[in-house]
């Protein structure tokens, strides 16, 4: 009975750090950490993926640090690549805005807003349509378990104990920021393109037809040309994101 009571402490101090690593994760990947998702479904969720993660990685913890200062450290080590991790996959999730928006920009259709599910805020309809879309491609396409995969092999690139890679984590970052931005330009460019043509043959009519009220005849052009443009592009488009998301976290993978 000594020897289990004995045990207590060690365990309750490896779990608190799983849970911190695993958790903060959640609380960022996509479709788990959305605003729309009750916190209380998020904890359920890090205290289970906790449970079945901790008999596998438990033995890379040492004994617990005798000051409160270490103990801290620990905790802050874990729920750092926790946050690292989760925000890559966020930030990659974040092109699908770039390119909605661009996209809605160039087809008229910036002023059509509702609420984004990710912010709680009002972004446009087209940039919230990529969003649910890409997260449903997701785990259709089984891309979800990267995530988890990602999870167990953290323990393997950052490992418990070591010194915090601060400076790998901020050329990770730009590096992610600037892949997630072009990513979400190649998405939007036929729509760059096509913005340009078609607004340069507007300018061109309402000079040689000034009488004409150009605004009335190239605004449902404008829509209609440009919605069958995203309906036409829109398969080749997720696939697309769908290779950028995967390239992305599998770099946590080892």
């Amino acid at each position: 009975m000594s020897l289990s009571i004995d045990l207590l402490p060690q365990t309750a101090f490896v779990f608190l750090l799983i849970f911190s690593r695993l958790g903060s994760m959640v609380m960022l990947l996509p479709a788990l950490g959305e605003m729309a998702i009750p916190t209380q479904i998020k904890l359920i969720l890090s205290l289970a993926i906790t449970l079945v993660m901790m008999p596998l990685v438990a033995d890379q913890y040492s004994a617990i640090p005798p000051t409160i200062t270490g103990l801290a450290i620990a905790l802050i080590f874990e729920i750092a690549v926790g946050i690292f991790i989760g925000m890559s996959a966020r930030i990659i999730m974040s092109s699908l805005h770039v390119a909605g928006n661009i996209i809605a920009l160039q087809t008229g259709l910036s002023f059509a807003q509702n609420t984004d599910p990710a912010s709680g805020g009002q972004g446009a309809i087209v940039a919230n349509f990529l969003t649910m879309l890409a997260v449903a491609l997701i785990f259709a396409s089984d891309l979800d378990h990267l995530a988890i995969a990602a999870m167990r092999d953290s323990y393997t690139l950052f490992k418990p104990g070591t010194a915090l890679p601060v400076g790998d984590f901020s050329q990770m970052a730009v590096h992610t920021l600037s892949v997630s931005f072009r990513l979400g330009v190649q998405l939007s460019a036929p729509f760059l393109v096509f913005g340009l043509v078609f607004y340069a043959g507007i300018g061109i009519l309402s000079r040689l037809m000034p009488q004409i009220q150009v605004y009335f005849i190239s605004m449902p052009a404008n829509i209609g040309f440009g919605l069958a443009l995203f309906m036409l592009l829109l398969g080749a488009m997720t696939t697309w994101f769908l290779e950028g998301y995967e390239q992305t976290m599998s770099q946590f993978i080892g």
